[in-house]
């Protein structure tokens, strides 16, 4: 059977996408997450706002659009999961281990990533219950929360059983139908926010602080952070890009697809910020207050705005669904992988994957309250991000752009992006891009974060 046969009987047999909307809802929902609503704001305001997002494009505009273009097309090409693709296209080759190392990302990502999905759902019902009014202790509220062994356990559970009942139902039936509501219900959401945070008395020094840049404040440390939050918000180097590309026809486009899903994830990373600094600003709050931003600082700002209860509950709302889309596409890039690969049916692969992802959640979970669950001195919750975050995404990245510009060779993927009518619209700079630049970029960003983890 020769290569064609071997394509035509691979896609008659595999799910596909009903419609080319349907793909970039989906892939731009897993790219939309808890990186672009929840870590974006205070990435930004930690690292000296305007500058950062300027830097923050540019860093999209080189490293994250050819990567994106990369692990769609790996994925249209093969038209397997993230192991298989590997395989498909450098067999009796150690390759495959890169797309391991994206199932992996996607198993020990979603085990945490579940946890704060679940503060984003029980925060929504504590806003619209009047837990977080005016007043309230929101640190201590927020310490309680996450201390609390069964709450959070509870909330963790929910969650990942709603994730689960849609990779279940299958690409079609589950994921696009979901996404076909959660992303506009996402994007209207945030508008709202923005309308009602942009026009606050005083909001003016949030736009400001967003819109202006001041070099002075940027660092080394900032351009490395701008990196680690293009990939990581862009679903990069965890498998999810490949396994959604394994699912298009080969009729689509790669580039104007790629082009697409960058620019909807970016638009509503930068609409997140116009969300939340105007407020901050207007009412007094402070812009770097860190990872705490969205859980002990927003809930004071909606207290203390008109119609506050509203606008929070839409806010932690978002946050859920934002969660979702993303949480949909971690758990698919195992379940797509063993539903190939070992043959598993759906549904029993969904149940038994997700259980697992739930049960390695749990010590994450309580690692952060009264029961010592400890790693290398660290909470087994911090041990899973640094783990994923310091090695599995950088390499697993790494390694994909090395494999795309050298193995696999940036010509062949480059012809294979632009087979239809689109065209990548950086030309002929996404050879040099992909072989040196992408490669360079992220192995510097992983070494000094190696440095910063293991020897400072």
């Amino acid at each position: 059977m020769n290569s064609n046969q071997t394509k035509t009987l691979n896609e008659g047999t595999r799910e596909q996408w009903g419609s080319r909307i349907a793909f970039i809802l989906a892939a731009a929902g897993s790219a939309v997450g808890l990186g672009n609503i929840w870590r974006f704001p205070y990435v930004v305001g930690t690292n000296g706002g305007a500058a950062f997002v300027i830097v923050y494009l540019v860093i999209i505009f080189l490293i994250g659009y050819p990567m994106m273009i990369t692990e769609m097309s790996l994925g249209q090409k093969t038209h397997k999961n993230a192991i298989g693709a590997f395989r498909s296209l450098a067999p009796n080759s150690p390759w495959w281990i890169t797309g391991a190392l994206g199932v992996l990302a996607g198993f020990v990502i979603l085990s945490f990533y579940s946890v704060v999905a679940g503060w984003a759902m029980s925060y929504f019902f504590k806003t619209i219950s009047g837990a977080l009014g005016a007043g309230t202790d929101y640190v201590g509220t927020f310490v309680g929360h996450i201390t609390n062994p069964v709450a959070t356990v509870l909330w963790h559970a929910v969650f990942m059983v709603i994730t689960l009942a849609v990779i279940a139902a299958g690409v079609v039936k589950g994921i696009e139908r979901t996404v076909k509501i959660l992303m506009p219900a996402l994007f209207v959401l945030l508008l709202a926010l923005v309308f009602r945070s942009m026009t606050l008395p005083g909001a003016g020094a949030g736009i400001a602080f967003y819109l202006t840049p001041d070099f002075s404040e940027l660092s080394g440390q900032s351009i490395l952070g701008a990196v680690g939050q293009a990939f990581f918000t862009l679903s990069l180097g965890m498998g999810c890009m490949i396994t959604y590309g394994s699912y298009l026809s080969d009729k689509e486009e790669i580039a104007d697809n790629a082009a697409w899903v960058v620019g909807l994830d970016t638009a509503i990373a930068l609409m997140a910020g116009f969300a939340i600094f105007p407020a901050v600003f207007a009412l007094g709050f402070d812009p770097a207050s860190g990872a705490g931003l969205a859980f002990m600082t927003l809930p004071g700002v909606f207290a203390a705005m008109p119609g506050g209860t509203i606008f929070g509950a839409a806010f932690f709302l978002l946050l859920t669904v934002a969660a979702l889309t993303s949480a949909i596409s971690l758990l698919e890039v195992v379940v797509a992988w063993v539903v190939d690969e070992k043959g598993w049916d759906r549904k029993k692969a969904s149940l038994i994957i997700g259980g697992l992802i739930f049960a390695v959640g749990i010590p994450a979970t309580i690692s952060m309250n009264e029961v010592d669950f400890q790693m290398f001195g660290m909470p087994f919750f911090d041990v899973l991000d640094i783990f994923q975050e310091s090695i599995l995404l950088p390499l697993g990245g790494l390694l994909t752009a090395v494999f795309a510009g050298h193995v696999y060779t940036a010509k062949k993927l480059k012809e294979d992006a632009n087979k239809n009518r689109g065209k990548i619209f950086i030309g002929g700079w996404f050879d040099v891009l992909i072989k040196y630049l992408v490669p360079i970029g992220i192995a510097v960003v992983m070494v000094v974060g190696w440095y910063d983890v293991f020897f400072k």
